[in-house]
């Protein structure tokens, strides 16, 4: 049975702690037990997605010639666990869970880098344009976000019994946290058009040339316009969040859904898409080196017994 608590105490300057037994809480108390069954969820659904994979992530990865490619996919997957397991505690890990949301975006942004030079033919100049503007992106997010952070004060809540943990934004925190997803948006976006530009160059060069839609590269295209709009549609999903409805009716029913599905969808995002299409791209490359050896062979097998019947023909 949960222990009662005396009426309502303010919180001590040094440990920031709100007992209470108000029954003015029960909104806040019900709308963090529906978050926390989406947070669940959403870890749940994080190590379902590395346990489906790990057959993959062996094959193509761990038995293979490790590459900065490799490196980028082990270090997002493996955050992305750690992110899952520590999700369901509060003080201790609030802040560094936070920092980590920075620190995976700045990996999937190599990572977007990193694809689009190698659609772009290894271009030098796009390369070199792509890592300034990625810096500065970065730099400036991460400022903002540090700046943000010192605004944010956690509180651990003892309400009704329950243990609750709640971080409230002071002065314009809210402001800069925007600033700090749109700034990604743009980059995003960014990369969106790149991409969309290549694959619609590279269909008319296929239309030029009489060349059905179905060869490697194309493939290729397809996985990737097909991420990199996934991750668009994601971070335009955040948005809504700064929608004042939000704000005015948070403890409503649409409200807890839409917070609950954007739990679910940002860990998609963060750790999800970027392995997905590193295993995608790389499961790509096997098939066709696969191929490629399978008609080497038989090229081989073919002129090996052309010349066998060339030279009883000729006895």
């Amino acid at each position: 049975m949960p222990a009662k608590f005396a009426a309502p105490l303010h919180p001590s300057p040094n440990t920031m702690t709100l007992v209470s037994d108000d029954p003015s809480w029960w909104l806040f108390i019900n709308s963090s037990r529906i978050a926390s069954y989406f947070e669940v969820a959403a870890s749940a659904g994080v190590m379902y997605d590395w346990v489906l994979t790990l057959g993959q992530e062996v094959e193509l990865l761990w038995r293979q010639r490790w590459s900065l490619m490799t490196v980028l996919y082990l270090s997002l997957r493996y955050l992305g666990i750690l992110y899952a397991v520590l999700n369901i505690l509060c003080r201790m890990m609030y802040l560094t869970m936070n920092w980590v949301g920075i620190v995976v975006l700045a990996i999937m942004g190599v990572i977007m880098i990193v694809r689009l030079h190698a659609m772009y033919q290894q271009s030098r100049r796009l390369l070199n344009f792509l890592i300034l503007v990625f810096l500065v992106v970065t730099i400036t997010d991460g400022v903002t976000f540090a700046i943000a952070m010192k605004g944010i004060v956690v509180e651990e809540l003892i309400l009704s019994g329950t243990y609750q943990c709640t971080g409230n934004l002071e002065g314009n925190t809210l402001l800069l946290f925007s600033i700090t997803w749109i700034l990604p948006i743009i980059w995003e976006v960014f990369a969106l058009c790149l991409v969309i530009w290549i694959a619609v160059k590279h269909f008319r060069d296929l239309q030029r040339a009489w060349i059905t839609i179905g060869d490697p590269v194309t493939e290729l295209m397809k996985i990737h316009v097909f991420y990199f709009a996934s991750f668009v549609a994601i971070s335009c999903f955040k948005l809504v969040y700064l929608s004042p409805t939000i704000s005015v009716d948070t403890y409503s029913m649409g409200t807890q859904m839409y917070l609950g599905i954007l739990s679910i969808v940002s860990l998609v995002q963060r750790f999800v898409l970027g392995p997905h299409l590193i295993l995608s791209v790389r499961e790509h490359h096997t098939k066709l080196a696969a191929n490629s050896d399978a008609g080497m062979s038989m090229n081989s097998m073919v002129f090996q017994d052309r010349i066998h019947v060339s030279t009883c023909s000729g006895v």
